[in-house]
């Protein structure tokens, strides 16, 4: 199918490399208007091209003050690895997505589109459902003291995982959130892929990683992923509320089936 997208007005953080590029690529294939927000200036693929630092509150305001009315959808797909500190990991791939969508909401149009990229890290958001609903009160200011309490330094990853758990969590809250407008929210986890920081994932990783390699078929590549972000932000997709789709080459299935003994 042609043109699924055409004429719609789309934002696409994080546009300038990896699963973003890929995105903003695709979507302008099909025929929407892309306007990329990164850090790193990439004006490939996008009508317009925002420079904005997404750790911080400031930024994201000005960005959300810039940003012209009438956008159609919006991929929150900028994000940190796990080898970042857990203080400005946290602030662009869980506080800061949050501040720029809640910004961005009065500029949205009916029956617009929402998309988080999540990640298969997320799939353990069941074990860690207090330290998701203490984070409700999370914010820029109180970010050192809630990694003490919840324990969610980038040890181990833990601080990627986490804020992954609570953005697939976060998706589901807002499934009916602004329904009246026809708004919603839904995600997509890839699992590996090989982008830039897939070295970033392997060395944080470690065993863990050579358990995916050793399982997989191959890591996934962001061609596998813009399209189906493409597919959420369709028309074909209204009554898709609320849902999180595994892109991760039967990563989340291989668990699941582990974890229950089928």
């Amino acid at each position: 199918m042609k043109d699924l997208v055409r004429g719609k007005r789309i934002v696409v953080t994080g546009s300038s490399s990896g699963i973003g590029w890929e995105t903003a690529r695709v979507l302008a294939e099909q025929g929407a208007d892309v306007l990329g927000v990164d850090l790193n200036k990439n004006f490939d693929n996008v009508e317009e091209f925002y420079r904005a630092d997404l750790s911080d509150p400031r930024a994201i305001d000005a960005l959300v003050d810039v940003l012209p009315e009438g956008i159609d959808g919006l991929v929150n797909n900028a994000g940190l690895p796990p080898t970042k500190p857990a203080n400005l990991l946290l602030r662009v791939n869980l506080i800061g997505l949050k501040r720029l969508t809640y910004g961005l909401i009065p500029k949205l149009s009916d029956g617009a589109s929402i998309v988080n990229v999540a990640s298969l890290a997320g799939f353990g958001w069941p074990q860690a459902v207090d330290a998701i609903k203490a984070a409700e009160h999370l914010d820029f200011h109180n970010i050192d003291q809630f990694i003490e309490t919840w324990k969610v330094s980038n040890e181990g990853g833990r601080s990627y995982f986490f804020s992954k758990e609570a953005l697939v969590v976060w998706t589901m809250q807002n499934r009916w959130t602004w329904r009246d407008r026809g708004i919603r929210m839904n995600s997509v986890s890839p699992g590996p892929v090989d982008t830039p920081i897939l070295g970033d994932f392997i060395a944080t990783l470690g065993a863990r990683a050579e358990e995916d390699n050793r399982v997989m078929d191959r890591p996934g590549t962001p061609e596998d992923i813009g399209p189906v972000i493409m597919f959420l932000l369709s028309d074909m997709t209204s009554w898709i509320r609320g849902t999180n789709i595994p892109a991760d080459g039967g990563m989340s299935s291989n668990l699941l089936c582990g974890m229950h003994g089928l």
